[in-house]
């Protein structure tokens, strides 16, 4: 079998390839939101910008391109991703009592817990609007026009419109990935302090959590693109193992790069007793004596800056951080097969990069 990334990549650098993508996005996003505004709005711009990596809205153009759609009818919908993922980060943080966030003051240390909830609320409801915007106005879109299930994209697309129907699946799609990421947090909650939670139940959380967005990114793309059912299926099961890829990455993070670089310190995830991919992993892989430790450490027993020391230990000695690495990397590896069915165009080589660079980042 040729290696995935061969098999999709023709393209010598694919994320130089996606940087004038990324800059139609940035212009956008920056023309949506002004800097003199209404309250509500400075929040919400601060929020969003400057901007994050912008990995889901890429994913979603991409993915438009890789089914042979895309272009500029499709950027109100990849920017509506990142109002629905930027919204949560924020909520996130008023959960966690997290006061940084992407190097500076997060929008509840700012601005306030009610102000934050707020603009969240605001930021998550105003995406339907915005991945309605680029939707053809033709007044058809009800049940006796046969266009409400995301499989038909029956109308006919007119300059710079989506068919309705499309459109509508894209909606069902997003508000779907809604609720998943709702009960990803939960469940969260549920499994903080719970070292024995087993790794099952944590890749779960994660694909509900981290992995809801990317799906709807990606299976929103392929719909809007006016994908076939195999395309949609290949893009979705791509964004199940990016998904995973990225969280074990991201978890790694904090005990691989420097704070001021990721933006947060792997104290938040200590002091909350937040279970982690690595962490699990080392409880998993510790002895006896080393797991009490481990558990000490995360339960409160300890100075934070102790802890962390002893997280940092366990996680070298017990080989765990190296495990994580080599399971990430799987992950991202299995992502990059899902692209072998789809035509090899430039997008599915940017789609591939990303892979490549949710494991190979640092921040």
């Amino acid at each position: 079998m040729t290696p995935p990334d061969v098999a999709v990549t023709e393209v010598a650098d694919p994320l130089a390839e996606a940087a004038p993508t990324m800059e139609l996005l940035l212009r956008e996003l920056d023309r949506r939101w002004p800097r003199e505004a209404e309250r509500l709005h400075q929040i919400s711009r601060y929020a969003l910008l400057p901007a994050g990596k912008l990995l889901r809205p890429l994913l979603l153009m991409e993915s438009a391109e890789a089914v042979g759609g895309g272009g500029p009818a499709v950027v109100p919908a990849a920017l509506s991703v990142e109002y629905l993922h930027v919204g949560s980060l924020v909520h996130d943080d008023v959960i966690d009592g997290d006061t940084m966030r992407r190097g500076r003051p997060s929008v509840a240390a700012r601005y306030g817990t009610t102000d934050a909830i707020v603009t969240g609320d605001a930021l998550m409801l105003g995406m339907f609007g915005v991945l309605t915007d680029g939707a053809e106005d033709t007044g058809l879109l009800t049940e006796e026009a046969g266009l409400l299930t995301e499989d038909t994209g029956l109308l006919t697309e007119d300059a710079g419109g989506l068919p309705p129907g499309r459109v509508l699946g894209a909606v069902r799609v997003f508000a779907r990935a809604g609720v998943d990421l709702c009960r990803g947090q939960a469940m969260e909650g549920e499994l903080r302090g719970d070292l024995g939670c087993g790794l099952d139940r944590y890749l779960t959380m994660s694909a509900l959590k981290t992995g809801a967005l990317f799906r709807a990114a990606c299976r929103g793309g392929a719909i809007l693109g006016g994908g076939s059912p195999a395309q949609r299926h290949a893009l979705t099961s791509y964004a199940e193992h990016l998904g995973l890829a990225f969280q074990m990455h991201d978890d790694l993070l904090p005990y691989t790069s420097d704070s001021r670089t990721t933006g947060k310190s792997a104290l938040s995830d200590i002091a909350a007793a937040r279970p982690t991919f690595p962490v699990l992993l080392c409880h998993a892989m510790a002895d006896a004596p080393a797991r009490v430790r481990l558990e000490a450490a995360l339960g409160g027993a300890l100075p934070a800056a102790d802890a962390l020391r002893t997280v940092d230990e366990l996680l070298e000695t017990t080989g765990a951080l190296t495990a994580a690495r080599d399971r990430a990397t799987a992950q991202a590896d299995r992502a990059k097969s899902c692209l072998e069915s789809l035509p090899r165009s430039r997008a599915t080589a940017v789609l591939a990069a990303v892979a490549d660079l949710s494991v190979s980042r640092d921040r």
